[in-house]
């Protein structure tokens, strides 16, 4: 059984939409165009499907199967809601918000940690000169920062460096596993 898919509503899923299928070629081909749950509105984002229902539906039409199951139990129907428009105004005010929050957790970390006294005194170490501006260390360590999240985060824009999931995909994907397994366990005690 595949963990996850998405269907639209009054979509008829077939068998080949939850499981990957292996045996014998004829038979396969014959029961992966097997009608397994039709998606009703009632259903809502998401709804559970698991094996012994896949099982049945398979045995009311082909009892002499001998079938083996492999792995994940249950499969999670994510319904595709229709989407809402996007407004400009409410972007805006999501970016100017992450914007400004991000900006004032980075000055707060960098007044904790004294970051402008650490720079006026590697100045002073580097150059022998006191001031309250090095400049020469503020900038670069400013594009550093920067140039230092892009990089760590794998994205600049919709551009990604390499192949190699970012944290972020990272966190995404177990956050997935964790949803999943969630709706798989409160269904299972709702019925």
């Amino acid at each position: 059984m595949k963990p996850r898919i998405e269907a639209e509503v009054n979509q008829v899923l077939l068998l080949h939409h939850f499981a990957k299928l292996s045996g014998d070629a004829a038979v396969t081909k014959r029961i992966q165009r097997l009608a397994i749950y039709q998606v009703q509105k009632q259903d809502g984002s998401r709804v559970t499907v698991d094996v012994m229902s896949v099982l049945t539906s398979i045995q009311s039409i082909y009892p002499q199967l001998d079938i083996q199951i492999v792995g994940s139990v249950n499969t999670v129907i994510y319904v595709k809601q229709p989407q809402k428009t996007l407004r400009p105004l409410h972007i805006l005010l999501v970016w100017l918000l992450l914007f400004v929050g991000s900006a004032l957790a980075v000055m707060n970390f960098h007044e904790d940690v004294s970051m402008r006294a650490v720079h006026i005194r590697l100045y002073y170490l580097l150059t022998g000169e006191e001031t309250l501006y090095p400049f020469w260390l503020q900038i670069p360590y400013s594009f550093g920062l920067g140039i230092g999240m892009v990089l760590f985060f794998n994205h600049f824009f919709k551009k990604r460096f390499n192949d190699e999931p970012s944290p972020l995909d990272v966190e995404m994907f177990n956050y997935q596993q964790n949803l999943d397994q969630y709706v798989v366990q409160k269904d299972r005690h709702d019925h």
